[in-house]
C-alpha cells in the first residue's frame, strides 16, 4: 500500500506518539478489506506504541477500523481506506489519538471540551474531495478532545447502499445522532458554533470591544491575505474579517499557474496563506460575514463594518476583498434539488454519481474540465452550453470530444431541473436555434457557469458595475475615500489567484499611503482631517 519513502516519513511521525494506541480492524471477504489489512499491517510496526487487533463486534461497518487510545474512551473510526485527500486525516488521527497536541487555539479547545451531551457524528466523504478533510479532521480532533463526541468517517463510494438510503448526493455530508447536521466544508470553529448556541453572542461582545484598526481587510482569500500581510509589514494595526478564510480557493482542486509553484491544491494553498498571515501581527476574525458598510462622515474618519452577528468593526481604511461565489442558473428546481442531484463541485461530489448519468452546465474551461473528470467516473455526461460553441481552450475541447460517453449540446438553454421523490431525475432545455424543448433523463447536474461577486451588502454605499463588481482604479481606490478593494469582487479583469494577490498587495500599499497623507483627529475620529499635499 505504501512506498518506501512514505513509510520512512510515517515512521518519523509515529515517533511523536506519546500514548499507546490500538488499531481495531473490521474486515470482510472483499478486495477492499484486503487493501485495508495491508495498510494496517504496514502501520503497526512503525511504533512500539501501536498495536493491531481484529474487531469482534459483528455490527460495525466492514471494511473499517478504529484508532483508540488504550485504556480510555478516546478514539475515531474510518469506514473505508483513508488514502487520497484523506491520507493526511489518517496521519493526524494517529498522532492526536496518540496524545500529540493539535494546533487548534486554546479558546477553541476549551470550547470543545466544555460541550455537554452525547454527540455521535458520521461524515460521508469521497477520496477526491478537497473539502472533506477539513471536516473529517475537525470532527476527529473534537472526538479526541471530548470523549462525549464520537466520529466515524465513511467513504461514500465504498458504502453505496448507505449513500442511496440516506440520499447523500454531496460531500462532505455530516450527520449528528442520525439526523442531518450539515453539508460542505466546515471548520472546527463553525461546527462548534452550531453546537454552542451562545458562541455568536460571546464573539460579538468580544469584537465590539476591539479598538479601531488602521487597516481592516474584509475577506480572507488571496487578495485579503496579501493585503493583510502588506499592511502588517508597515507596522500599522491590521485586522482581517472573513466569512471563510481562503474563500473560493478552498474549493479549487489543482492549481498549476501560480508562479514558482508548479502544482498545489486549494486547501493546501489556503493553509499556507493563513499560516503566512499569522506570522504577522494581524487580528484574524474568522466566520464573520459583513452585512453593512457605514462610510466615514469625513475623509480620514472611521468607517464602520457591521457584521451578521450584530457586532461592528471600525477602521480608518478598508480593503474590501470579499471575492465571489458559484453563479446559479436561477431556474425552477435548482434550489429545491441542491445537494440532491444539483452540485457545483465535480471533484467533491463526482464519485457519488459513479455509473450514473449527469449533465454539466457550461462550456467554459471549468465546465469542460468538469465534464472530462466526470466522464471517467459516471456512466454518461451531457454538456450543455448556452452559446453557439464552447468557450473552453481548444486543447480541452479536443480531449472532451475524444470521450465516448460524452454528448455536447450547444445553443442549449437550461430551463428547469426536474425531480422525483426528493432528488433529480432530469433537466429541461430549449434548443435556441429551433425553440424546441427537450428533456434529458439523468441523476445529477453540475453547474459550472462562472462566479458572482459577493457585494450585495455594499449596494447604495459604494459604486458597483452593472455586474455588481466594485469599481476600482489603478490604485485599488473605490468611490469612497479611504476604502480600497481587490480580487474577484472588483472590476479588475482576469479572475486569477496570482492577480488577486497582486491587487491585494497594491490595495494595502494604497491604504498605507492614504493613512500617511490623511492624519486622524484624535479629539474627534469623525472630524475633519488634515490632508497633506500629494
Amino acid at each position: 500500500m505504501l512506498d518506501a519513502s512514505i513509510k520512512e516519513q510515517l515512521k518519523a511521525y509515529m515517533d511523536k506518539l506519546q500514548q499507546p494506541i490500538e488499531l481495531v480492524a473490521a474486515y470482510d471477504d472483499g478486495p477492499k478489506s484486503q487493501e485495508l489489512r495491508e495498510l494496517l499491517e504496514e502501520l503497526e510496526p512503525m511504533s512500539a506504541k501501536i498495536s493491531l487487533r481484529t474487531e469482534e463486534d459483528p455490527d460495525v461497518r466492514r471494511p473499517s477500523f478504529a484508532i483508540n487510545r488504550v485504556g480510555t474512551d478516546i478514539g475515531v473510526r474510518f469506514a473505508g481506506i483513508p488514502m487520497g485527500h484523506e491520507f493526511t486525516s489518517l496521519i493526524l488521527a494517529l498522532l492526536q489519538v496518540g496524545g500529540h497536541p493539535s494546533k487548534a487555539t486554546q479558546d477553541v479547545i476549551e470550547q470543545v471540551q466544555s460541550l455537554d451531551g452525547e454527540f455521535e457524528f458520521e461524515t460521508y466523504f469521497s477520496l477526491s474531495c478537497q473539502n472533506c478533510p477539513d471536516v473529517v479532521q475537525a470532527l476527529n480532533l473534537m472526538s479526541v478532545l471530548n470523549p462525549k463526541i464520537r466520529h466515524t468517517s465513511i467513504d461514500g463510494a465504498l458504502f453505496q447502499d448507505e449513500v442511496e438510503k440516506r440520499e447523500v448526493m454531496a460531500v462532505p455530508s455530516v450527520y449528528l445522532n442520525g439526523a442531518t447536521f450539515g453539508q460542505g466544508r466546515m471548520t472546527m470553529e463553525e461546527i462548534v458554533a452550531k453546537l454552542d448556541t451562545n458562541s455568536d453572542a460571546r464573539e460579538a461582545e468580544k469584537i465590539n470591544g476591539k479598538d479601531a484598526f488602521e487597516v481592516l481587510v474584509v475577506g480572507g482569500g488571496p487578495a485579503g491575505s496579501a493585503a493583510a500581510i502588506y499592511a502588517a509589514r508597515k507596522g500599522i494595526s491590521t485586522g482581517i474579517a472573513a466569512e471563510r478564510f481562503g474563500g473560493q480557493v478552498a474549493d479549487t482542486m489543482g492549481i498549476e499557474n501560480l508562479i514558482s509553484v508548479p502544482y498545489t491544491e486549494g486547501p493546501k494553498l489556503v493553509a499556507a496563506m493563513e499560516q503566512n498571515v499569522k506570522e504577522y501581527d494581524v487580528d484574524i476574525m474568522n466566520m464573520q460575514r459583513a452585512e453593512k458598510l457605514i462610510p466615514a462622515a469625513r475623509k480620514g474618519g472611521l468607517h464602520e463594518v457591521r457584521l451578521a452577528n450584530g457586532a461592528s468593526l471600525k477602521a480608518r481604511t478598508l480593503v474590501l476583498s470579499t471575492g465571489a461565489r458559484w453563479r446559479q442558473m436561477g431556474v425552477p428546481g435548482e434550489e429545491e434539488y441542491r445537494n440532491k442531484g444539483v452540485a457545483y463541485c465535480p471533484h467533491c461530489d463526482g464519485p457519488l454519481f459513479k455509473g450514473k448519468r449527469v449533465a454539466v452546465i457550461g462550456g467554459g474551461n471549468s465546465g469542460v474540465e468538469a465534464a472530462i473528470d466526470l466522464a471517467g467516473i459516471v456512466g454518461h455526461v451531457t454538456l450543455i452550453e448556452f452559446g453557439a460553441e464552447m468557450r473552453a481552450d481548444e486543447v480541452l475541447q479536443k480531449k472532451l470530444r475524444s470521450l465516448k460517453n460524452v454528448e455536447i449540446i450547444t445553443s442549449g438553454q437550461t430551463t428547469e431541473i426536474t425531480g422525483e421523490n426528493g432528488k433529480v431525475n432530469g433537466l429541461q432545455y430549449t434548443d435556441r436555434n429551433t425553440d424546441e424543448s427537450h428533456h434529458v433523463a439523468l441523476e445529477g447536474v453540475f453547474v459550472q457557469i462562472g462566479l458572482v461577486p459577493n457585494t450585495e451588502w455594499l449596494k447604495g454605499d459604494i459604486e458597483l458595475s452593472q455586474h455588481g463588481e466594485i469599481v476600482v482604479n489603478e490604485r485599488g481606490e473605490t468611490s469612497l475615500p479611504g476604502v480600497f478593494a481587490a480580487g474577484d469582487a472588483t472590476t479588475v479583469p482576469y479572475k486569477q489567484i496570482v492577480i488577486s494577490m497582486g491587487e491585494g498587495s497594491k490595495a494595502a500599499l494604497s491604504a498605507f499611503d492614504f493613512l500617511i497623507r490623511n492624519s486622524a483627529d484624535d479629539s474627534d475620529s469623525e472630524g475633519e482631517s488634515d490632508s497633506a499635499a500629494a
